[in-house]
């Protein structure tokens, strides 16, 4: 079931008669610039400042957050695109079966999947932490909130769109769609549902989930469990689902994100139990508190600029203590010079 894109949006069971008609094109130049990819780079943008704001808290810095980024970015709409052309396969096949390759480059026609996404997200920011030698933990912890962000965002390039809907309805809080000249429907809002599905989820990470963390990665597992069970829940209302090729679970086709978000939320969730044993208590563990700690004895071993008239034979005092104790002698002996033949034998 679609929706026409040249026609109003409506709430009447909210609004009454009042109609919001957006053009998806927001600049009508080659291809076209889409609402949908303003609102995408849009909450694109405040994820990472976001994350740029929180990274100390992780033990990262903001050039790890740009660093990573330029890798994620393009890939991710790689995976985005190739799990979407995977599912949809069929839309990409010529009369005559032979799949139409050049049908699957041309992005600007449609066909993202967060979910690609998200997996080969996994994926880079556990290459990247392991050649920059950071926590994979701690940096998904951080990057998750962003996820949080730009979905909470991105949902609204589907309104304009007129996609990503559910079922028919007569909630008050319906949304009015048309699907020709004359004819409408009266739909879930499922853009909106997910919307703040995951705006609450930032909420309690930010709030209450990462104020109690105790190992790197909670806040990563309570994502993947809060995001999996509403992602389950909005996705059965859909229309417009991705199916699990032609494969049947009890007589009905499988939605491929119901099922997926049913086996992160599994994972997730014995990962968040087994995390929790090993660190029922205290930050002491986490990657920010060791990153602390090693600038600590840094700073604490940095030569003190102004030093006391004293303090400036200390370090040579010392230097001829551990002299002397490897060569057997005491202190005193090593530090008194040599007859004038011994001189001249170590100097040679």
């Amino acid at each position: 079931m679609q929706a026409r894109s040249d026609m109003p949006i409506s709430f009447p069971g909210l609004f009454g008669d009042w109609e919001f008609n957006p053009d998806p094109v927001a600049i009508h130049w080659g291809n076209g610039i889409y609402w949908y990819g303003i609102i995408i780079v849009a909450g694109l943008l405040l994820a990472v400042l976001f994350c740029c704001r929180q990274a100390k808290r992780y033990g990262l810095t903001e050039d790890n957050v740009y660093d990573l980024i330029i890798w994620e970015l393009p890939l991710c709409v790689i995976g985005a695109r190739v799990y979407y052309v995977i599912f949809y396969l069929d839309l990409y096949r010529r009369a005559d079966g032979t799949l139409d390759w050049m049908a699957m480059l041309r992005i600007w026609d449609g066909g993202l999947a967060i979910y690609g996404a998200v997996i080969v997200a996994f994926f880079v920011l556990m290459i990247f932490c392991k050649i920059k030698k950071l926590s994979f933990g701690a940096f998904a912890d951080l990057g998750c909130m962003g996820l949080l962000i730009g979905q909470a965002i991105g949902r609204w390039g589907n309104f304009i769109n007129r996609e990503a809907f559910g079922g028919e309805t007569d909630l008050p809080w319906r949304m009015r769609l048309w699907t020709s000249a004359t004819e409408y429907i009266e739909v879930h809002p499922t853009f909106l549902y997910e919307s703040l599905w995951n705006l609450i989820g930032l909420l309690l990470i930010v709030f209450v989930i990462s104020k109690a963390r105790t190992f790197d990665g909670e806040n990563a597992c309570f994502y993947f469990i809060w995001y999996g069970i509403g992602r389950t829940w909005i996705e059965g209302m859909r229309t417009d689902s991705l199916y699990l090729f032609d494969w049947t679970l009890f007589g009905q086709p499988i939605r491929v994100s119901q099922a997926l978000s049913v086996v992160l939320v599994v994972v997730a969730f014995v990962v968040l139990i087994i995390g929790k044993r090993r660190h029922p208590h205290g930050k002491e563990d986490l990657f920010v508190t060791r990153q602390a700690a090693l600038a600590a004895q840094a700073a604490a071993a940095e030569p003190v600029s102004a030093e006391p008239d004293g303090a400036e034979n200390a370090a040579p005092a010392e230097a001829v203590s551990e002299t002397a104790s490897e060569a057997g002698e005491t202190p005193a002996q090593a530090a008194e010079p040599a007859p004038d033949g011994e001189q001249t034998e170590k100097a040679e």
